[in-house]
């Protein structure tokens, strides 16, 4: 039996409703030194699906269970998820307890002998770079600090290569190309938001998503919510942001693609009541990329749109067609 990862040590409880009795031990794990044509993995989020299939190319075969515009701490994992999960040569997810309604199925499969990798793993047994609100209440939202994401890059390329040692130089190759590209939209972050005048330098949004963008590019963050979307705004908290926004002369505050709009709206009618007219900036992709099949549904393009769209709002300097001249909107 493989040694469960750290994050998967979390769960206390084992869901078996959903779970076929018969998993028994993975038959899909090839051979040392062997060569698979088609490798099926399965991921819960597309920022990891994306990066999968950019680094496994024409080797790997991914599906992603959870949609864009859908938000993974509310999602419930179905019985077709389930089957899935099963069929799948190797998993990977998020970890930092983003899945949090699915981290017992992940605990169950793990101990199948199926492999199975939280991408963050690596990270947070580094120390220091994970950011928490408590004891084990995790920020998951790693892939805004793109630095961090291409780390998380490193560990998939790693589980490919270990688990399909036949295709180990092509995976590492694309791995480093890609990682490549990663540092020329770290780069890009980097030097836009830093154009936003200092002052105004102020991120809301609806959830507290974007902490990792924040600590790696030099903003201040303020989210209704918490970090997690099962947390409730309440009136204290968009009555206090409202006074924030009106102290500081917020110019613009952003919606969420994955999150409800109407909390960020009560922001702009309370700072307009109070004499001051805060817009809306736009729609900010967090815990879901953009449609598939799009620049924004990558996950440079998802980064390279928030980067552009929260420079341009807030006053600073970004080409309006981004980092690569292919966003849409």
């Amino acid at each position: 039996m493989q040694r469960l990862p750290r994050t998967l040590a979390l769960a206390s409880t084992i869901l078996g409703g959903l779970f076929l009795s018969s998993c028994g031990k993975s038959s899909s794990t090839p051979d040392q030194g062997s060569t698979r044509a088609n490798v099926t993995a399965v991921t819960t989020v597309a920022m990891i699906g994306d990066v999968v299939g950019q680094i496994g190319g024409e080797k790997v075969k991914v599906e992603n269970l959870i949609g864009e515009g859908v938000d993974p701490h509310l999602y419930k994992p179905t019985a077709n998820d389930v089957k899935k999960l099963q069929a799948a040569d190797i998993v990977f997810y998020n970890g930092l307890l983003l899945e949090g309604k699915m981290t017992d199925i992940f605990v169950k499969i793990a101990r199948s002998g199926k492999p199975v990798h939280a991408v963050t793993d690596t990270i947070l047994n580094q120390g220091g770079y994970v950011m928490s609100t408590g004891e084990d209440h995790y920020d998951p939202h790693v892939w805004m600090d793109v630095a961090g994401w291409a780390k998380a890059a490193g560990d998939i390329s790693e589980s490919l290569a270990k688990f399909d040692p036949g295709n180990a130089a092509a995976y590492q190759e694309r791995a480093a190309s890609y990682t490549a590209e990663l540092k020329k939209l770290d780069d890009y972050a980097r030097k836009s938001l830093a154009s936003i005048p200092e002052k105004q330098r102020v991120l809301v949004t609806a959830h507290d998503a974007f902490n990792y963008m924040a600590r790696a590019y030099g903003l201040e963050v303020r989210g209704i919510q918490g970090i997690s979307t099962e947390s409730e705004a309440g009136l204290k908290d968009i009555n206090g942001l409202v006074n924030f926004i009106v102290e500081r002369k917020i110019p613009a505050v952003f919606v969420e693609s994955s999150v409800p709009r109407k909390s960020v709206e009560a922001l702009v009618e309370g700072a307009r009541a109070k004499g001051h007219e805060v817009k809306i900036g736009g729609e900010l992709y967090s815990d879901a990329m953009g449609p598939a099949g799009t620049y924004e549904g990558t996950y440079i393009g998802m980064i390279d749109h928030n980067v552009t769209l929260i420079t341009r709002a807030l006053g600073g300097e970004a080409p309006e067609k981004g980092l690569n001249g292919k966003l849409s909107r």
